[in-house]
């Protein structure tokens, strides 16, 4: 196992060891999880990237045992909250109780929720009312809980990744754009293809489901952390990812006609964040200490797709923002 001080080994040598992690827990992850190689590759690069993640798909494709899978392959703390409709915020946060000490006297202490784990699944988190939603965005934002006037931090590495079905939308509440905006990425989980439906029915019906161990541990993973933010970004390429942010935006003269038609907001900072941190987690997965504009566009929809807000036009006509997205990276010149 990588241990934290490799950071003071050369930039060839890190990259090296920062894909054969990544190739430790995709192998890993693979063991339980069939295909979803490209949704795998996100979520671990959001981890790395110091992100949270929201993953999109309709159930029983695998999103609840790929998040658990991660958990148990890295050694972190997993943690899981069923969103419903009646769940408070307090359940998922925690509560002040009252106990009772040894001498008989009676104490508040605070219980900890579900949310204080590293790994932290919210699944189907639009089926909770807003009040419930936004208990998670201090914990997002913050990596810390208040209650009762006293601030508990969370242990790192702490990611989020939350779930929703992108078909059954009746009774549900929809993530405001607030809370959207704090995901590193939004991740389409695609139906699997007729021969990894077979192989999921081989081994979910005929054997007993393959064993995983750690392949790494919390320690590794700030380390590396620290290793993505170290990757180098030359100022021709922070212009570019930054035409690229300012161009999903329908205010600037020269913006592309679906973008003026269709879009009512664009990326906010945060898009640019992402695509820059994502984009470094790809780069040395590619074994280089620096970005290219090549990294910026391989991780454009995942880290743009959620944060365009549709006109009523574009919602009435129902446009794809991934269609946009792709519009958008076709029309800015790269370097």
């Amino acid at each position: 196992m990588t241990e934290p001080h490799v950071l003071a080994e050369s930039p060839e040598i890190l990259a090296r060891r920062f894909r054969e992690l990544f190739d430790r827990i995709s192998a890993s992850i693979g063991r339980r999880v069939v295909g979803q190689k490209a949704a795998v590759a996100s979520v671990f690069s959001a981890l790395l990237a110091g992100g949270h993640v929201l993953l999109e798909g309709v159930p029983g494709l695998g999103k609840t045992l790929l998040v658990r899978t991660l958990a148990e392959s890295l050694s972190l703390a997993y943690g899981r909250i069923q969103f419903t409709p009646d769940l408070m915020p307090a359940d998922v946060t925690g509560t002040h109780l009252v106990v009772e000490e040894p001498d008989g006297r009676r104490s508040f202490r605070f219980q900890r929720g579900p949310v204080f784990a590293q790994i932290v699944l919210a699944d189907e988190i639009n089926r909770a009312t807003p009040k419930t939603q936004s208990a998670l965005l201090e914990a997002m934002e913050e990596r810390a809980v208040t209650s009762g006037g006293r601030r508990y931090e969370l242990d790192e590495p702490f990611c989020v990744l939350a779930t929703q079905n992108p078909i059954e939308m009746e009774g549900t509440y929809p993530l405001p754009e607030a809370q959207l905006d704090r995901f590193l990425f939004k991740v389409k989980i695609p139906y699997p293809s007729l021969e990894d439906l077979k192989e999921i029915g081989r081994r979910t019906t005929s054997a007993e489901p393959a064993p995983t161990g750690p392949v790494a541990g919390a320690e590794e993973i700030l380390a590396l952390r620290r290793l993505v933010r170290s990757v180098a970004v030359a100022p021709h390429i922070e212009d570019y990812v930054a035409r690229l942010v300012v161009a999903t935006n329908p205010g600037p003269r020269g913006v592309l006609d679906e973008v003026r038609r269709f879009v009512r907001c664009g990326a906010s900072p945060r898009g640019l964040q992402a695509l820059l941190l994502g984009g470094k987690v790809r780069a040395l997965l590619a074994g280089r200490f620096h970005l290219s504009a090549e990294d910026a566009r391989a991780v454009a929809l995942e880290a743009l797709r959620h944060r365009l807000v549709l006109s009523f036009e574009g919602e009435a006509e129902g446009v794809d923002p991934d269609g946009i997205v792709r519009a958008v990276v076709e029309s800015v010149k790269g370097p």
